[in-house]
This record gives C-alpha cells, structure tokens and sequence, in this order.
C-alpha cells in the first residue's frame, strides 16, 4: 500500500480508502454474481496467513487489535471451471466451517461431488448444509516429522500417503483429491503479497486482509484468463461471457456509491 502511496503521489490514507471501497464492492459484487454455479466436483481448503501478529507473539505484542494472531481463508473451487465460489476468512473452526458450508450450500446448484482434507469439522458442517445432498469424501494426508534442524525449520513436513474416506454419498474415489484447491492457494500466495511467508507485508488490520481478498477473488474470477482454459473461471462456469476489465469494475463502484470529484491520480491507480 505504501508502494502504491508513493508511486501515486497520494496519501496513504486515500489509498486505504479506495482499498477499503473496493474491497467491500468486490465482495457484494461476488455475492449477487456467483450464484446458480453449476458444478460436478468441488474441493475445499483452508490457507494460513496472519494478522498484526503470528499466534505465538500476540500475547506480547504492543496494543494487538482482538483479530490478532492466525487468520484462515476458506475457499471452495469448481475443480472443472476454476472457478472461486465461496470463500471466508476467520478462525479455523466448527462455527466458521459451518458458515462456510451453508454458504457455499446457497451458491451451487444441483448434486456434486465434495473434497475437503480431513478437517474434522467439515463432518458437520456438511452434513447440516446438505445433508444427504452431496457425495462428500475426505483426502487424509499423513505427514512424518518435522525438520529438526535450524537450516530446514521452514521447511514442510515430509509427506507419507494421502487416506481416502468416503463420508456420505457415493463420491467417485478418481476425483477424490484437493490438487485443484493447493493449486489455487498457491496462486493467492503469489498474487497477494499479504500471504507470502516470512514478510513485512502482512495484514495489520484483520478487515483489510478481507478486502483485499475480496478483490483477489473478483481479479482471480472474472479478469484473469487461466492458462489452462485460456479464458477466465467465470467465464468457463458461464457467469459472463467476455474477459472483465477493472475499468468496468470501477465504473460500476462509482455508479453506485458516488464520490467527489476525483484528481488524476484515480485514473493512473485503476492502470
């Protein structure tokens, strides 16, 4: 934000401003457009980030806002369109899963197949958002120890094997995996800096880290052609059938909340 600050020639506060504009655009505007999804496999994962502080130093960190500490953002993607259908950011808990699957529940159409990692409280809260609407399967990893040494404590735990568990439903054990998702999770990290490890660019406002991935999610749906479709998610699960512009994006925000006149400035953050 500083970056965009200088190169702008504004104050860091009109960039927050617009950040928080559009990020509560983007996120009315993925509610009222991703609907009616029509999708055959979907998979959920959950990503770590932080806020203001990693967990462990919140506790003795100076004047922590209550957000504090981890912060997970729940997706769900349409393994066949790539599409983003609902995401959350929160805790990684019973109630956030619930919330989470009730709102994706809102937003597909129809019986699909559903993988998520062996979270437990995905159990539940499946069952109360669709009960036995759906064929719901778990993919279990199991990892060995950690690094021990200094030169490696950042490094993942070494994989052992993935256990397939079919929860309810009669999922087809081919498309029983979360590669699509870890696909996904891994482009959020290298398109939003606010996720990248072992960074000073990390949210210090737990609403802004939910603006700016309300942002991401529009970009990542509507305006960013995927190498593999060559054609945006959005437009692959028949949401829209042109490749969105952020000037539209912007004329629709001003349309419905107009502002004062703006200086030329406005004109070179929406390049």
């Amino acid at each position: 934000m500083r970056s965009v600050s200088r190169i702008t020639d504004v104050s860091i506060n009109t960039v927050s401003k617009l950040l928080v504009d559009a990020g509560r655009y983007c996120s009315k505007f993925h509610d009222e457009n991703v609907r009616g999804v029509k999708a055959e496999r979907v998979q959920c994962d959950e990503v770590w980030s932080f806020c203001y502080a990693k967990q462990k130093k919140v506790k003795g960190a100076k004047s922590a806002p209550d957000n504090a500490g981890d912060v997970w953002t729940w997706t769900a993607l349409d393994s066949d369109s790539k599409l983003i259908i609902s995401w959350l950011v929160g805790g990684r808990d019973a109630e956030y899963a619930h919330t989470f699957m009730l709102d994706l529940a809102e937003r597909v159409d129809g019986r699909f197949q559903l993988t998520t990692d062996g979270l437990r409280a995905y159990v539940e809260a499946v069952e109360t958002a669709f009960g036995a609407g759906v064929d719901y399967a778990q993919l279990v990893k199991i990892y060995g120890e950690g690094p021990k040494t200094p030169e490696r404590k950042y490094s993942p735990s070494e994989f052992v094997c993935g256990k397939l568990q079919t929860v309810t439903g009669n999922p087809d054990i081919k498309h029983i995996s979360t590669s699509h998702i870890e696909r996904s999770n891994l482009t959020m990290r290298m398109a939003v800096r606010r996720y990248t490890r072992l960074t000073n660019a990390f949210s210090k406002k737990f609403e802004n880290h939910m603006h700016m991935v309300a942002i991401y999610t529009v970009f990542y749906n509507w305006l960013r052609i995927h190498k593999t479709l060559s054609v945006t998610p959005a437009m692959e699960a028949g949401l829209t059938d042109h490749v969105w512009e952020w000037s539209e994006i912007i004329e629709a925000m001003d349309a419905e909340a107009p502002t004062k006149k703006r200086g030329p400035y406005n004109k070179r953050i929406s390049n």
